[in-house]
């Protein structure tokens, strides 16, 4: 079984990212290569303009006390652990080419810390066997 640690995120709320960052992170700091495929609302909010606007939470996390675990504390930004994520060790962040079509997103509108995009198939190829965490 691999060692790879591999994400599927799917919800856009800053709790939710703030928690995949942070296993990113550590398994990056640990060696542990990671790979994370995003989709649907975590998808969106890694466009460039969700992050300049709301700090990437998507439509659905901005209603009142939604994002309330994590807003006010002393927390890195999600998008800053992620970045962090990169610098230290091995991380590559999917696009789900599905997700893009039913979005209506263009790759080129996403952060450039989003590596590519592909689909499942691609995916399950990088992930190795190993064990698959959705978030």
């Amino acid at each position: 079984m691999s060692d790879t640690l591999n994400l599927v995120l799917f919800s856009g709320t800053a709790d939710k990212l703030h928690a995949a960052a942070t296993l990113a992170a550590g398994a990056a700091a640990m060696g542990q290569p990671v790979n994370i495929l995003l989709q649907y609302w975590a998808l969106d909010a890694f466009r460039t303009v969700r992050l300049d606007e709301s700090a990437g939470l998507a439509w659905d996390a901005m209603a009142d006390g939604a994002s309330r675990p994590v807003k006010g504390t002393r927390a890195i930004p999600w998008m800053d652990t992620f970045r962090m994520a990169k610098e230290l060790g091995e991380m590559t962040i999917l696009a789900c080419s599905g997700s893009l079509d039913v979005l209506g997103i263009d790759v080129s509108t996403l952060d450039p810390i989003v590596d590519t995009e592909g689909g499942i198939a691609t995916f399950l190829l990088a992930a190795d066997g190993g064990q698959i965490v959705f978030i």
